[in-house]
């Protein structure tokens, strides 16, 4: 059955697309009864709280700083028995009312399914007056930074089109695929999908896939999660490799830096992700600006084709 979308619609969408709305109505739906059929459930594991046509609140229970700019911040589910439910690789949506107006985005979560009762969220703050071109800041990254414990968001999912199976296998949209490596391109935040593919991959002692990451961002202290990457790097170095590119360095940091400088790039790609294989496959998140025009044409240079990556 359908449900009312017109909050999700303001959440995401400007006044412009309102106006833009009226030119494609079509009239509206009316009240209807029909009989319904009860179909019995067999539960199988615990309770699942995402639900893809209803908001679910979650608690904030926790809060880590990581960095000047970077928090964790970690939700309690509905019960203490509660897995999140979200397919590894997938988002779902954060929804907030901020500043009287209904606020959503999506993210990733940095846990799993393994961590019951609660989720955890790794964010970067994008505060207001400290890029130029962006003075208002983030508004979510800006309210996750002000929420006190105690308060709540709601959530509703999940969404995406690459979900990881496990042991090599995944699926793009309905598609099913199957790789023994597996390279990924982030930038910045884009890092949470990869992030708890290879975390969920690496657990499993039965999945051989090779995984790489090629990982973008404006200066070294701006690496989410950097810890764990170079930690895995060590503890499964046939399994997972990571190499970082930045925009700039500051002063004195050049002689101790052996990853590269500036936009991905051909070489880079080469260098550091898996080749062109029946056997290998890319996933991309970042910014759209970097996904369009440094990983795709790249990647199709070196010959990976449409069937061969995907920007998730």
């Amino acid at each position: 059955a359908g449900g009312d979308t017109t909050e999700d619609f303001e959440a995401v969408h400007s006044s412009k697309a309102w106006k833009l709305l009226e030119d494609y109505k079509i009239g509206v739906v009316g009240d209807a009864t029909q009989e319904t059929v009860a179909v019995s459930k067999i539960e199988a594991g615990p309770p699942i709280a995402l639900d893809p046509k209803k908001k679910v609140s979650v608690k904030l229970v926790e809060k880590e700083v990581l960095s000047h700019d970077t928090r964790r911040f970690r939700f309690a589910l509905p019960t203490d028995k509660h897995v999140l439910g979200l397919p590894v690789g997938n988002h779902f949506f954060v929804i907030a009312n901020i500043g009287g107006a209904p606020c959503m985005r999506a993210y990733t979560p940095t846990s799993t399914d393994d961590l019951v009762g609660y989720f955890d969220l790794v964010v970067k703050v994008y505060f207001k007056n400290v890029h130029p071109k962006f003075p208002d800041g983030g508004k979510m990254s800006q309210h996750f930074e002000g929420m006190k414990i105690g308060e709540t968001v709601d959530i509703k999912g999940p969404i995406g089109h690459f979900t990881y199976l496990g042991k090599g296998n995944f699926k793009v949209k309905s598609d099913l695929r199957e790789a023994k490596e597996i390279g990924f391109i982030c930038g910045g935040t884009g890092l949470t999908p990869a992030y708890q593919v290879v975390k969920q991959a690496l657990k499993d002692k039965d999945d051989t896939t090779k995984f790489a990451l090629l990982y973008a961002n404006q200066t070294p202290d701006d690496i989410l999660l950097r810890e764990e990457l170079d930690g895995w790097a060590k503890e499964f170095p046939s399994r997972f490799r990571v190499h970082y590119t930045v925009d700039r360095l500051k002063e004195g940091q050049e002689k101790d830096w052996k990853h590269s400088t500036g936009f991905i790039c051909e070489e880079m790609i080469r260098n550091n992700l898996p080749g062109v294989g029946a056997d290998t496959f890319i996933g991309m998140c970042g910014p759209p600006p970097m996904i369009n025009f440094a990983c795709i044409p790249n990647l199709q240079k070196i010959g990976f084709t449409e069937m061969d990556y995907i920007s998730f």
